[in-house]
Formats: structure tokens, sequence, C-alpha cells
């Protein structure tokens, strides 16, 4: 088990701690970061882990819509001096529990779902996007922001931190990932996404390794579940064909694009067709 590498001179014990820091990272948006994180930051606290999510995609946040929270404090506010963390992580354990578990004798959830919300306050995205132009503030926030996972692992013995980071070569999502143990990097298998995948591999990803991090690739939306709609009804040995090629054609794409950029492939999830194009 890894331990989170020390970035920030904060607490002495924080070099011993054993806080996994898992941050979903991809080229575009639209790629399943925010789902998957959120779905994978909730799972870990039914298992009975302390999962804290922190929502660092601070050009477009999105997890105040899934979680249905107007948090009165935000990662822009910590960061800024003008909340501490306590006032900015939120205790959402309580939302697994309207939900029916796969354990019907255990309905209650039995690790900790913690939640650190960014703004979705037009001006404040904007005064964080300006602070990192100037070359001194943006050094006090990377101090802060370093703070903030730290404070994360002491104070709420975290087991995990999961980033959902911006896409792309931004500031954020860069400081994102140097203080993560693995990076799970998201894509759908279009032109794109994996020409872009290969630059980040390139651009980011490499240096990252060689300092201890862990990548993988995570496809999503991937063919091999059903028939898209238009196929499904005309079950012929030519649709079938053309799903077959399909199928080995994507299997040949992914396979090269691993064996290029030196990055396995962690989890491939399928596209459902019945809910896709519902």
């Amino acid at each position: 088990m890894p331990k989170i590498r020390q970035l920030y001179t904060y607490d002495a014990e924080f070099i011993e701690t054993m806080t996994k820091c898992v941050a979903f990272h991809s080229y575009k948006g639209g790629t399943g970061k925010s789902t998957i994180s959120s779905n994978l930051s909730a799972t870990l606290a039914r298992k009975g882990f302390t999962a804290v999510l922190l929502d660092l995609d601070v050009y477009a946040p999105s997890l105040q819509d899934y979680f249905q929270w107007q948090p009165k404090k935000s990662i822009n506010d910590y960061l800024f001096e003008n909340a501490n963390v306590d006032e900015v992580i939120q205790d959402l354990t309580g939302v697994l529990n309207k939900f029916p578990s796969d354990n019907s004798e255990q309905p209650e959830s039995k690790g900790k779902l913690l939640v650190g919300f960014s703004s979705t306050s037009k001006e404040e995205i904007y005064k964080l996007d300006g602070a990192v132009r100037q070359e001194g503030s943006k050094i006090q926030l990377l101090r802060k922001f370093l703070m903030l996972r730290e404070e994360i692992v002491s104070k709420y013995n975290a087991d995990y931190i999961i980033i959902d980071t911006s896409p792309g070569i931004r500031y954020w999502s860069i400081n994102s990932l140097a203080i993560a143990d693995t990076i799970l990097l998201s894509l759908k298998l279009d032109g794109i996404d994996l020409k872009g995948t290969r630059l980040l591999a390139k651009e980011i990803y490499e240096s990252l390794t060689k300092l201890g991090t862990k990548s993988y690739l995570l496809l999503n939306r991937a063919a091999g579940y059903c028939l898209p709609p238009n196929m499904a009804g005309e079950n012929t040995s030519y649709t079938q064909e053309l799903y077959n090629t399909t199928i080995g054609n994507q299997s040949t794409v992914v396979s090269k694009l691993s064996e290029d950029i030196g990055m396995d492939t962690i989890l491939s999830i399928p596209c459902y067709c019945d809910i896709q194009f519902d």
C-alpha cells in the first residue's frame, strides 16, 4: 500500500500515513470523471472506508449537482483563507443511507463519505483563475492546497482521497495529479481522446511516473455490452459481423495505445445502449 509523498512540511507523522490518493483525469471533458469518482467514493464508504471526495474541477465544478448539496463554504474559500477545513469538508454519509444496500442486513454505510466542493460562482472561478496568473499568489495558493490534503489526512483519518480534476493541461489539474499516488486517465475511444491521451502521457504522466506515481487507462462507454439501437433490430449475419469487427478494432486500438504510452488498462466500462440512447 503506497504512502503519500510529503510535499509540504506540516506534520512529522504525516509521512507515515497510509492514505491513498487517487486522481481522475482526462484530456477533454465528458469522459465520466465526476460520475466514476463519485461512485467510487460511495462504494469505498459502503465498504467501511473513510473516503474524501474533492471536486477540483475548479473551472466547471459539478459535484454539487450530483449530491444535490449547497455548501456554505467551498475549497475556494479555504484556498483564500476564508474558511478552515472543517467548514469545507461535508459529511454526506447520510446520503448513502437513502439508497438500498446490497446487503439487506446492513442498510447503513459502515464507513464515511466526506466531500469538499469547489464554488460554482462565476466570480469565485474568475478570482481563482486570476490569482494563479500572479506568481506570489500562485505560490501561496499551492501551499494552501498542499495543506488541505495534509489536514484531511490528519483530521479525518482518511483511507482514500479521491480527486475529480479539470480536464486537459491546466494549473489545478496538474497540481492535483502531482499529489496523487495513482492517476486514472478516463477516455472514450474517439480520435480526439486517443490523440489527447498520447499528449498527456508524454507531457505530464511520464514525469510523474519517474517520481513513483502509478497511472492507468480507464475506458468509458466501450463497445461490448449490447448492440446499438440501429443494429439491435437487425439480427443478421451482416450486423453480427460488423459488430464483431468493431469489437476487434477496439481491442487493437486499446492494445496499441497501451503499448505506445506504457500505461495498462485498469478497467473498461461498457456503453449501456439502453441508457445511452434512451
